[in-house]
């Protein structure tokens, strides 16, 4: 076992790998009772052309599998619900698929033991029959028409939809009606041997909760099952353009204010500097320039353009840093005009630089006693950076003003896209 410390945060993380490849890793949060445990593969709805384990020639899967097998392995051959199982032990239970992990998770204060078991054994156990496989796509189609209702679920997706022209992080992570109903239970076994082998897997465990304990109990349970030779896993790589796929776009749906996005499409290839740093500056630029804490937001707000505040949010892939400005307004050309006006305008005085700074750290810190922050932040470190940074608190401290303006410098701010989603 591998002990680390989080710079300036006073927690430890303990790391350990085992023989089958799974990553172990616990971080101990002594102020909180309750904890916090996630079983995540590095498999998300990006993954869709590969070749399987055991074959040769690549495969283009169905869109929205990945979701589609995180809902079946709830599916259990004995008939155990895991939501039953987990509930009657003082658990909350969920799973949850992006665009490039799934994971299976548990919450509570009592039976870790017990819990933790039972997901390991849940997850490693694919039970999909031609029966419950059918049962299961009139369901997803039931989640599918939520979401397609709903005009902020609709506005991000379709605006990311527009933003990529060849790369699969543009499709919707749930998929579309054709894509489900031509899924089988031979395409589900296809994803489940190739993605979920432990080695491609990893587990985060934070709050009131031992190492050694948690490392124990993963060992013992694991032993007892069986596994294939760890395999690489081959995945189509994509050519991405710089251009977004289509400049503008507008639909009409149920909505009192219209709703109005704008995205940029930043290539950061040719910047020579570690990518943490680089999506650092990126966020601290939107964030003074048009987050709700902005001048611009306060502006707009007194202009009454908009009632509620400007909303960034990010998808970042590749070699590409996309951030989305989202926001509701009956006067979308001005609005939209005023943002882009303030995104050409790349100056940003050393004062704000600063304390945006300052704001940074202590958002870092005061992460330390909720749970799940910390290990959602985890869990996107080892997808991203295939590693938990621990020294999250010194890359913010050696962030510099001058590097800052170089990186904003050398971004082309002309490749963006606009969506309005207008009242019917």
């Amino acid at each position: 076992m591998k002990k680390r410390t989080y710079n300036n945060l006073d927690l430890n993380l303990y790391e350990e790998t085992l023989e089958n490849g799974l990553r172990i890793y616990v971080i101990p949060m002594p102020n909180v009772n309750n904890f916090y445990v996630t079983l995540s593969t590095n498999y998300g709805s990006i993954q869709r052309e590969f070749v399987p384990i055991g074959e040769k020639d690549m495969v283009c899967v169905p869109d929205g599998i990945a979701h589609f097998l995180e809902h079946k392995m709830f599916e259990q051959k004995d008939g155990v619900d895991p939501f039953t199982f987990f509930g009657e032990r003082g658990a909350d239970a969920n799973a949850n698929t992006s665009n490039f992990k799934t994971t299976y998770l548990f919450s509570g204060s009592k039976y870790l033991n017990e819990n933790l078991n039972f997901l390991l054994d849940y997850v490693y156990s694919p039970y999909f029959t031609d029966e419950n496989v059918e049962k299961e796509k009139g369901i997803i189609e039931q989640e599918m028409k939520m979401y397609e209702d709903d005009p902020y679920s609709a506005l991000m997706e379709n605006m990311v939809y527009n933003t990529f022209i060849n790369h699969p992080i543009k499709i919707k992570v749930i998929g579309d009606h054709d894509s489900i109903y031509s899924i089988t239970k031979e395409d589900l076994y296809t994803c489940y041997n190739t993605f979920y082998h432990p080695s491609n897997m990893f587990v985060v465990a934070s709050g009131n909760v031992k190492p050694k304990e948690i490392i124990s109990i993963i060992k013992k349970n694991m032993s007892k099952k069986k596994f294939n030779k760890k395999e690489e896993i081959i995945l189509k790589k994509y050519n991405e353009p710089d251009k977004v796929a289509k400049k503008t776009d507008t639909i009409k749906m149920d909505v009192n204010i219209p709703k109005v996005g704008i995205g940029y499409k930043l290539n950061i290839k040719n910047i020579k500097m570690d990518k943490i740093k680089i999506y650092n500056y990126v966020s601290l630029f939107f964030d003074l320039k048009v987050d709700g804490t902005s001048l611009l937001n306060e502006e707009l707000k007194n202009d009454g353009i908009i009632n509620e505040g400007l909303y960034v949010t990010y998808t970042n892939v590749d070699n590409f840093v996309c951030p989305y400005i989202l926001a509701e307004t009956k006067n979308t050309k001005k609005l939209l005009d005023r943002i882009k006006e303030s995104i050409s305008d790349i100056k940003v005085s050393k004062k704000d630089f600063e304390r945006k700074l300052k704001a940074m750290k202590a958002s870092l810190i005061t992460t330390t006693d909720n749970i799940y922050s910390m290990n959602n932040k985890a869990m996107n470190n080892i997808v991203r950076y295939g590693d938990i940074i621990t020294d999250g608190y010194g890359i913010t401290e050696s962030l510099n003003y001058e590097e800052f303006k170089k990186v904003i410098k050398s971004l082309d701010f002309s490749n963006y896209l606009t969506y309005i989603i207008k009242s019917k």
